[in-house]
C-alpha cells in the first residue's frame, strides 16, 4: 500500500557531483538515477484467495534480497525495492530478479505472488494487519480507511538533488498524472467483482486526507508550512504519510511518483521508469529555461484523474490543455513524442517505444485482466493470468508477449 517506514531507492552517494544531475555523459548532463518499489499480493494457487503469510515470505526472501524486501500494512502484501540505476536495462533485470526471488520465497510456503493494484477475489474485512506500532497508530487514526488498503502500487523514484528543485519539478509534472494513471491502470477487480474501473486503486487511495495530485507549491517554505499543519492537525501520521501522487522523498534526495498501480509485468515497470525519468529530465530543462509550470484548475485535474482511472487506456481522457476528451492512447503517444529528447539522452527511447508498442497492441494491465476473465467468465483465470505474468519462469520472465 505504501512505503511506510521503509527507505526508498535513492541515488548513489555522489562523488563531488549533485546526485543524478550534474556531471556529464558525452558532454551532456549525467543520467538521472531511477529506482522502484513494487508491492505484491500473496495468493493460494488452489483457492486463489489471499494469504496472510507475508511475514514468513519476507523472512525467506530476505535470504536473497536482504533489506530490499519488507512487509506492508496488511499481512497479504510484500514490498521489494530495487537499487538506484542509471541504466534502464540493468534496472529491468533487477526488477525481474527481484520478482523471481519473492516468487521463490512464496513458493517455499506453497504460495504465489501477483502484481495487481487490487486483489481479484474477496478478502477479510478488516484485513489482518502486520504487527507494527506505526500500523497500529494508523488504524487508530484512520479507522475504516485501513480496511480497504490491501491495494498495491509501483512507486518510481528519480534522483533530484534538493527540495526546492523537487518541488519545482512536481509543479511542472502535476498535469501528467492522469496520463500516468491510464498508462499504469491494472486494478479492475475488487472483492470478486468488476468495478467498471481500469484502476479501482486510484479512487480507493483518493479517500485518504492527503492523497491524489499534490498542491502547487510556491516555495519550500510553503511546503514545510503545509506539512507542519497537516501533522499538527492529525491529518497525517508524519512526513511518511504524505500520500500525494508525487512527493519529495523524506529519506533520500529523490522525487517519488506514487501514481502507478502495481504493474502486471516487469516490462511495464521498465516502461514507467523510463517515462518518469524522462518527465523529470524534461521538467528540469524547462525549469533551467525559466519556463512556468502549466497550472490546470484543481477541479479539472481531479476530474481528469477520475476519468483516467475509469477508462485506462481503452477510452478517452481529459486533455487538460484543451479541456476536451481525446483517446488515452493518443495522449500517451503525444507524451512520448514530447519526451523524445530526454528519452534519447538517457538511451531509453528504443526500449520505451518497443514496450509501449506492445502494450498499445495488447492492452493495458486492466484490459488483459478482463480478457483473461472473458475466456471462461472465471475470476480464478484472472488470478492465474496474474501469477504467470508477475514472475513467469523461462526466458520470457516479466515480459509482455
Amino acid at each position: 500500500m505504501t512505503s511506510r517506514g521503509h527507505t526508498p531507492p535513492g541515488p548513489p552517494e555522489p562523488s563531488g557531483a549533485e546526485p543524478g544531475r550534474s556531471g556529464s555523459v558525452s558532454g551532456g548532463p549525467a543520467p538521472l538515477t531511477v529506482g522502484a518499489e513494487e508491492e505484491y499480493l500473496l495468493v493460494d494457487p488452489a483457492s486463489r484467495a489471499l494469504s496472510a503469510e507475508a511475514g514468513q515470505v519476507v523472512a525467506e526472501a530476505a535470504r536473497a534480497l536482504g533489506d530490499r524486501v519488507t512487509t506492508e500494512l496488511t499481512r497479504y502484501q510484500v514490498e521489494a525495492r530495487t537499487d538506484p540505476h542509471t541504466s534502464l536495462a540493468a534496472f529491468g533485470e533487477q526488477v525481474r530478479s527481484m520478482r523471481a526471488s519473492v516468487a521463490r520465497a512464496a513458493a517455499s510456503r506453497g504460495l504465489r505472488i501477483v502484481s495487481s493494484g487490487t486483489p481479484v477475489l474477496g478478502q477479510s474485512h478488516p484485513p489482518p494487519l502486520t504487527a507494527d506500532p506505526r500500523y497500529a497508530r494508523s488504524a487508530a487514526m484512520f479507522r475504516a480507511l485501513d480496511d480497504e488498503q490491501s491495494a498495491c502500487a509501483c512507486h518510481i523514484h528519480v534522483g533530484v538533488s534538493d527540495l526546492a528543485t523537487a518541488l519545482q519539478v512536481s509543479n511542472h509534472l502535476r498535469p501528467c498524472i492522469p496520463v500516468l494513471i491510464a498508462l499504469a491502470a491494472n486494478s479492475p477487480y475488487w472483492d470478486g467483482r468488476d468495478t467498471g474501473y481500469a484502476s479501482w486503486r486510484t479512487p480507493l487511495w483518493g479517500r485518504w486526507p492527503v492523497a491524489g495530485p499534490p498542491p502547487y507549491f510556491a516555495s519550500p517554505a510553503h511546503f514545510e508550512g503545509l506539512v507542519a499543519d497537516l501533522i499538527s492537525t492529525g491529518s497525517v501520521l508524519d512526513r511518511g504519510g504524505l500520500y500525494w501522487d508525487i512527493r519529495p522523498s523524506h529519506h533520500v534526495p529523490t522525487l517519488e511518483f506514487r501514481v502507478p498501480d502495481a504493474t502486471a509485468t516487469a516490462d511495464e515497470t521498465m516502461l514507467l521508469a523510463g517515462v518518469v525519468r524522462a518527465l523529470v529530465a524534461t521538467a528540469l530543462g524547462a525549469i533551467e529555461a525559466g519556463e512556468p509550470a502549466f497550472r490546470p484548475g484543481p477541479e479539472m485535474l481531479r476530474a481528469a484523474c477520475w476519468r483516467a482511472a475509469r477508462d485506462g487506456l481503452t477510452g478517452a481522457g481529459i486533455d487538460l490543455a484543451t479541456g476536451r476528451l481525446s483517446p488515452a492512447v493518443t495522449q500517451v503517444d503525444q507524451l512520448l513524442a514530447r519526451l523524445g529528447p530526454a528519452l534519447r539522452q538517457h538511451g531509453d527511447a528504443d526500449v520505451v517505444h518497443a514496450i509501449w508498442s506492445r502494450l498499445r497492441a495488447e492492452g493495458g494491465g486492466a484490459d488483459r485482466q478482463r480478457a483473461a476473465h472473458r475466456r471462461r467468465a472465471s475470476l480464478a483465470d484472472v488470478v492465474d493470468h496474474l501469477i504467470e505474468t508477475t514472475a513467469p519462469t523461462g526466458s520470457g520472465s516479466g515480459r509482455l508477449r
